[in-house]
């Protein structure tokens, strides 16, 4: 009798987004930046053309919008044909920056390209923390300068601020400079534990106190601003109960392409052991979607172990997130640790109870940094 063959894997639907990560390069040095400890170098990095290429591939493959980011995507000087390009193409252009590079030229160029929305980040609402963040003086005025700038283009504005240990008791400012500058929509979100923001939990993990009263400043301001303002709010995993639908579940929503061309599932899958990440310089956008066993790895809810594949919430958080297994288990296939029914949970529960008085120094993110350092080191022209 011959053995039952599995059913292949149901067709994926077409990506929503495509994220791209046009480049590593970038003037601030944010200790919780999602790029990869390695960090690729200019030479390395995709040409316009190739961009192109990955934007029209993108749009015959189904995908609505595409999401411009780095490190710092107005490093590239080629940024406002790469938007002029998603225009023509009928995708959604969404521009993630720090706003130290904007100014009235810049700004009026995008515009004209086809831009059709900016996400302005802030490291912090006061001036100082904020630059000692982003380890570059100067950097929090230009980035209110930068918010005039996108208001008075007639864009939508929406600003994203990180929380973590040293901020999280001015998140009420936070909220309260939104409403000032009119920005239709405000993301409060924790740093994410991957990539630099990993080198540095114990310098930016807040406290279970510190996490409920963001948590209550948000709820409360969610329903004062109903209707004038939306509020996005994440959360660090270290507290939770279930684990989160980690980029909306892998690869189901959205591909990362790397500044050298790798395609991802996800920002931090290059962390995962044992996976070869095909590039779009040799594979096609639609072949890496539909074919690639990277992606296919943990796509659905075949693959879920237990108690993931008996849970009725396996297709709300599809398993929770993969690197996050990984860095606390050495596993990307175990269950999330952030979920409370997880053999590992107790794993994630110690860093939280573990979690140091005083906070270290930073480390900087920086092309081969790997000691804490002190102080921002450069100065904004």
């Amino acid at each position: 009798m011959n053995a039952i063959e599995p059913p292949p894997p149901r067709a994926a639907e077409p990506p929503l987004g495509l994220i791209l990560e046009l480049t590593h390069r970038c003037p601030l040095q944010c200790p919780y930046c999602s790029n990869p400890l390695e960090l690729a170098r200019a030479s390395a990095e995709l040409d316009t053309a190739a961009w192109c290429a990955v934007m029209e591939q993108g749009a015959a493959l189904g995908a609505l919008q595409v999401h411009f980011t780095g490190g710092e995507p107005m490093a590239r000087k080629d940024l406002p044909a790469l938007v002029r390009r998603a225009a023509e193409l009928g995708l959604y252009s969404n521009l993630i920056t720090s706003g130290v590079l904007l100014d009235p030229v810049s700004i009026a160029v995008l515009v004209e390209a086809g831009i059709d929305h900016i996400q302005l980040s802030f490291q912090d609402i006061e001036a100082e923390a904020g630059d000692d963040v982003a380890g570059l003086r100067g950097a929090h005025a230009r980035k209110l300068q930068a918010a005039e700038l996108i208001k008075s283009s007639g864009l939508p504005l929406t600003l994203n601020f990180v929380i973590q240990r040293r901020n999280a008791e001015r998140v009420p400012r936070m909220l309260a400079l939104a409403e000032e500058l009119g920005a239709g929509r405000i993301e409060i979100a924790h740093v994410q534990y991957y990539g630099w923001g990993l080198r540095n939990r114990a310098a930016l993990l807040p406290s279970r106190a510190q996490l409920d009263f963001t948590t209550e400043v948000v709820e409360a301001a969610r329903v004062r601003l109903k209707g004038r303002m939306v509020i996005d709010y994440v959360v660090p995993d270290y507290y939770a109960r279930r684990p989160k639908a980690c980029m909306g579940g892998w690869a189901r929503r959205e591909m990362v392409i790397t500044p050298t061309g790798k395609a991802m599932p996800c920002h931090a899958a290059d962390s995962l052991p044992g996976f070869a990440f095909a590039s779009v310089t040799d594979t096609s956008l639609a072949e890496i979607w539909r074919a690639d066993p990277a992606f296919l790895r943990f796509r659905g809810t075949d693959w879920m172990p237990e108690p993931c594949q008996s849970c009725d919430r396996r297709e709300i958080d599809w398993g929770g997130c993969r690197c996050q297994a990984f860095a606390m288990t050495g596993d990307p296939a175990r269950t999330d640790p952030a979920c409370a029914l997880s053999p590992d949970h107790a794993l994630m529960q110690a860093v939280a109870f573990e979690r140091p008085e005083i906070a270290p120094p930073y480390v900087y993110r920086r092309i081969g940094a790997a000691e804490p350092a002190e102080a921002p080191v450069a100065a904004a022209d």
